[in-house]
């Protein structure tokens, strides 16, 4: 099946199996949320109006903190937050750390091989921030050129559609989101590409960036959440949740409250 199948598979909330949905069976993740009383969710604490812990406050916001909070309500339970990133993401979820990772988390085909997704409900396309002072970028049209240096974060989708993607520009590939803007407000990278969601709330927040947005359709992904393959009672209640927020309005309720209602999944 060709990832664009996969991918619009998801889309239409459909249930997807690798060979990697076999393992883990017997695991029940349900039974052990509710004889604890806890639901582990593991989140990105940097990203902006997903998942972010202010760090003044420490205080925890985003479409996703109060999906995660709903859903530990609609269980009777308590809800801890367990810090993860996208590059951690796999092992998080495979080796138990958290019964379900909720940080928008974009299906691609290589984590669609380690995990498996809810049907989406947020779907969101690339965009680039650049420096003001950058004179080298006015528009899309001027990313991939010669000379052109391109910041990503390790471990993001944006890693392997720009490795695709880009022809001429240089790619840089560094470890952290942090890293990947400092390059770009210090002149040695020229763009750092993100999501609709992180760009947002980031521009708030750096007087020293620009937003650049592609004229038309880059590569939308659509963003789910994720839990551990084999445990078939799980997945089932996660997918009952997801469907539950899109029917009752609460899905748009939280969309709303982050000003992403724009990229919502219908």
């Amino acid at each position: 099946m060709r990832t664009t199948s996969l991918l619009a598979a998801l889309a239409m909330g459909l249930t997807l199996w690798s060979p990697g949905h076999a393992a883990g069976a017997g695991v029940n993740h349900l039974e052990r949320i509710l004889a604890s009383t806890t639901l582990r969710v593991c989140i990105w604490p940097d990203y902006y109006s997903i998942t972010y812990r202010n760090p003044k406050t420490q205080q925890l916001s985003g479409i996703d903190i109060e999906l995660a909070q709903e859903l530990a309500k609609d269980l009777a339970v308590d809800v801890q937050f367990v810090d993860s990133s996208f590059a951690r993401l796999v092992d998080d979820i495979t080796q138990d750390r958290c019964d379900v990772a909720m940080f928008a988390i974009g299906i691609t085909p290589a984590r669609m091989e380690k995990l498996r997704f809810t049907r989406p409900h947020l779907a969101s396309d690339i965009y680039a921030i650049a420096s003001k002072s950058n004179r080298r970028i006015k528009d899309w049209a001027d990313i991939d050129q010669t000379g052109t240096v391109v910041a990503v974060a390790k471990g993001t989708l944006h890693e392997p559609v720009m490795k695709e993607k880009l022809k001429n520009a240089q790619l840089l590939v560094l470890d952290t989101p942090f890293a990947r803007e400092q390059e770009v407000q210090a002149g040695r990278a020229d763009v750092f590409m993100t999501d609709y969601p992180y760009s947002q709330r980031f521009l708030i927040n750096a007087d020293w960036a620009r937003l650049v947005a592609p004229p038309d359709t880059y590569h939308v992904t659509p963003y789910a959440y994720a839990v551990k393959p084999g445990d078939d009672v799980w997945y089932a209640r996660m997918e009952r949740f997801v469907s539950d927020i899109k029917r009752d309005g609460r899905l748009m309720a939280a969309a709303k409250h982050n000003k992403l209602e724009r990229i919502v999944s219908p």
